[in-house]
């Protein structure tokens, strides 16, 4: 299941929405927004190691370097965020009666850049050990649903609700 042109309209208004988000929580100017290394990829996009059974966005980290200065340039990261189509669909179908896709895709995007900025700032490790991945994932959406209280956003408080400590949107699918 892929997101068709009007979901990616969304996927797009989203990531746009989330990155003034972002900004404003971490004062970047616009300039410091664009040099973020990042890519949005939906599924039928993705290479086969960008697909995750187990979650709605999967962050993926490459190194570039350029072949003409292999030997003097030290090359620098690119991270793309993979969206599961089919995941964040059937979550949405499941839960019609109060989840909306605008407002998951808005808390997935604002979520999967703070990531971005937290990797590329060094504030955590990339290659992290699953325990400290874990502890990673709980600060992410501490800091997400901090930036996402300051908002308004028609059904966003039902989604943060989801991904709050007393649930998990996964408890509530299953």
């Amino acid at each position: 299941m892929y997101f068709d042109a009007s979901q990616i309209s969304l996927v797009a208004g989203a990531f746009d929405q989330a990155e003034k988000v972002v900004a404003r929580h971490y004062r970047l100017s616009g300039d410091q927004l664009k040099r973020l290394r990042y890519d949005v990829k939906t599924l039928a996009y993705l290479a086969e190691h960008e697909i995750k059974e187990n979650a709605f966005a999967h962050l993926c980290r490459y190194h570039y370097q350029a072949e003409r200065n292999a030997d003097n340039e030290k090359g620098f990261y690119f991270y793309r965020i993979c969206l599961q189509d089919d995941r964040i669909l059937d979550a949405v179908t499941r839960t019609a009666a109060f989840i909306k896709l605008p407002p998951l895709l808005l808390y997935i995007a604002v979520h999967e850049i703070v990531h971005v900025i937290r990797f590329a700032a060094g504030d955590e490790n990339f290659e992290a050990s699953p325990e400290e991945k874990g502890q990673e994932e709980q600060r992410v959406q501490a800091i997400t649903g901090e930036m996402l209280s300051a908002i308004t956003y028609p059904d966003l408080s039902i989604v943060m609700d989801c991904f709050s400590d007393r649930h998990r949107l996964d408890d509530l699918l299953n």
